[in-house]
């Protein structure tokens, strides 16, 4: 992969100058900024309320890279999962907000106020889920396939948790022992939630169990749990049997906890319906209400949502039939010429390990070609670099097809983006582009990385969350800006997979609301995408129980996007000659994830300060 810092060297030196300073000021609004005391004292709030996240959730401190020195403390252990945790964080979060909304943000204006709203946006949100006592903000269930320790520590701590030292090989194994707890207190909290009829439908249960199953396959000495600490512990030459004391670990508390909670899980299953919406949760209607303006971070319906989708599935597919029939394809439906397409022998990898490594080779390919295009477009690029990497064998079965792991703040660690290959026949040569434009670059590692690098920014607005709406919908207008770069110029098919993804996200808004707002079934979700995007159906079937497990998410791509296209068509209307699109873009990725409204209002104030 190239090297991002000898890549943008002296070009980068030479571009973000003057312009780029004025453009940060611009960010800050057309008005007098505030007096430097009370952006002091606002920064000094948001770094206590930093302080007390990371006590809640030191995994967190982990992700960042902070690990050390003032939150050492932090390394050798996990988040409680118990239930009167999960309550404490939500009156701790109140408190929080309480305090915010007291410091007031009447003397606030340009970026100060904008970090203001964001952060009281977070905070309300999660007051608002207070009436919810079952899942977490946003997701339903304890355990499925996309959520609990099992499918999230093993790979936390094999790719996040830095050994350079045996204090951080022994932190790792009082991670290791504290895994076991974790496991055992979302066993509690998932028959807690039982009592309150919260149980997942039985498709998801099936998959949770498969999973658990193939994670628990390894005999201890042979977990990844157990070989990833052994491994670097000996590349270090660091004294001492870590990974004989982790596979003690592993075959006496933690393989013992995850069988008590897959036994748990299992005995669920006959109480287990097959209806797929949360509205049939205690307030589950509320409870989607709630994850709709969380994701979207608006006030749109369901109902608007599910229009949208409509609408816009139809002008993709539209796109879609123009484009295929100038290939000669013209028999038979869009999604139906699509699928046939997908499965000519020419443009599939071997379903081997060879052929999985020939998949991340042909996507470094990408990024590198990628590159040299850049600087006409962005002025502010991150430094961090990323790598392209398979998702884990012992979660593949029910991860998404691909997903983004942000870098180390203090570059220890590099932006990740992860593959699901469990079956490379899902992945034909066409569709590949767009999928790394979407997770690396110029999609999440442009927005995600380039904010953990900005001086100015308070860490809660690096780390306070990712808000969907914003940073999804600048993933998906990043793949259409790859193709207004040209980058598909003489690759026909790579646009049709461009065309194809934006017709699947389309369609996504008008599944998830079709499941949780008009009584869709799993079945009925996974035709509607096969029949509309032309998608590999195993692949469909689990972006379908994905919606089911977190309601609303999926929305928050579209919904983004039409709203970065819609704010740079305004910007480029009245800015006339003097619209920059690298402009555009440095403001709106450098004023970091926040809520539409808010990202709206930044661009406004910038154009305002452009005269315009």
């Amino acid at each position: 992969m190239i090297d991002r810092r000898q890549f943008l060297g002296a070009a980068t030196a030479t571009v973000v100058s003057a312009a780029v300073a004025n453009a940060f000021r611009q960010v800050a609004g057309a008005a007098a900024p505030p007096a430097r005391d009370t952006t002091a004292q606002l920064n000094a709030l948001f770094d206590a309320f930093m302080d007390e996240r990371f006590k809640e959730n030191p995994e967190l401190v982990t992700v960042l890279g902070l690990d050390k020195d003032k939150y050492a403390w932090a390394k050798s252990r996990l988040t409680d999962a118990s239930l009167a945790h999960a309550r404490e964080v939500k009156r701790n979060n109140a408190a929080r907000l309480k305090r915010l909304r007291a410091f007031g943000p009447g003397a606030l204006s340009g970026a100060d106020l904008a970090n203001y709203d964001t952060v009281e946006f977070q905070m309300e949100t999660i007051v608002h889920s207070e009436p919810f006592d079952y899942g977490d903000i946003g997701r339903p269930y304890v355990l499925s396939q996309l959520t609990g320790a099992y499918q999230s520590i093993p790979t936390f701590l094999d790719r996040q948790h830095q050994i350079a030292t045996k204090e951080d090989a022994q932190a790792y194994v009082a991670r290791l022992r504290a895994f076991a707890v974790v496991l055992d207190q979302e066993t509690e909290r998932m028959r807690h939630d039982a009592g309150l009829k919260v149980i997942p439908p039985d498709f998801l249960i099936d998959r949770t169990l498969e999973q658990m199953r193939t994670f628990r396959a390894p005999a201890p000495a042979d977990s990844i749990l157990s070989t990833s600490l052994a491994r670097r512990t000996r590349q270090l030459g660091l004294a001492g049997n870590y990974g004989e004391e982790a596979a003690r670990l592993v075959g006496a508390e933690v393989y013992p906890a995850l069988d008590r909670q897959a036994k748990a899980l299992g005995e669920l299953r006959p109480r287990a319906g097959h209806d797929a919406s949360v509205t049939r949760l205690p307030d589950g209607a509320a409870f989607y209400q709630l994850a709709l303006r969380q994701s979207t971070t608006t006030e749109m319906t369901a109902a608007e949502v599910h229009e949208l989708g409509l609408e816009q599935a139809k002008a993709h597919s539209a796109s879609m039939d123009a484009l295929l029939r100038a290939q000669g394809k013209t028999s038979g439906t869009v999604a139906e010429r699509a699928q046939a397409l997908a499965k000519e022998p020419q443009h599939l990898f071997p379903n081997t390990d060879a052929g999985r490594q020939q998949i991340l080779d042909y996507c470094n390919g990408l990024i590198k070609a990628l590159e040299p295009h850049l600087l006409q477009y962005f002025r502010i690029l991150p430094k961090a670099s990323v790598e392209i990497r398979r998702v884990p064998a012992y979660t593949e079965a029910g991860a998404p097809g691909g997903y983004y792991q942000i870098p180390a703040l203090d570059g220890s660690r590099p932006g990740a983006f992860y593959i699901n290959l469990r079956d490379t026949s899902e992945w034909p040569r066409w569709k590949l582009p767009t999928l790394v434009y979407h997770e690396s670059e110029p999609g999440h590692h442009f927005h995600l990385a380039l904010v953990l690098e900005l001086p100015s920014l308070p860490l809660i607005r690096k780390a306070g969350g990712s808000f969907s709406a914003n940073t999804e919908g600048w993933a998906l207008y990043a793949e259409q800006l790859c193709d207004e770069m040209g980058l598909y110029a003489n690759d026909p098919l790579g646009r049709l997979g461009m065309l194809q993804s934006a017709l699947f996200r389309a369609a996504r808004c008008v599944v998830d609301t079709g499941i949780h707002d008009k009584g869709w079934s799993r079945e009925r979700a996974i035709d509607y995408m096969v029949e509309t995007t032309g998608d590999n159906r195993s692949s469909m079937t689990t972006e379908v129980e994905r919606y089911c497990t977190w309601p609303g998410q999926a929305t928050s791509y579209k919904v983004g996007q039409t709203r970065w296209l819609a704010l740079r068509s305004e910007a480029r209307q009245r800015l006339g000659p003097k619209f920059d699109i690298r402009d555009f873009h440095d403001v709106g990725l450098t004023a970091a994830p926040m809520p539409l409204s808010v990202l709206e209002r930044v661009i406004n104030e910038w154009l305002k300060g452009r005269g315009a």
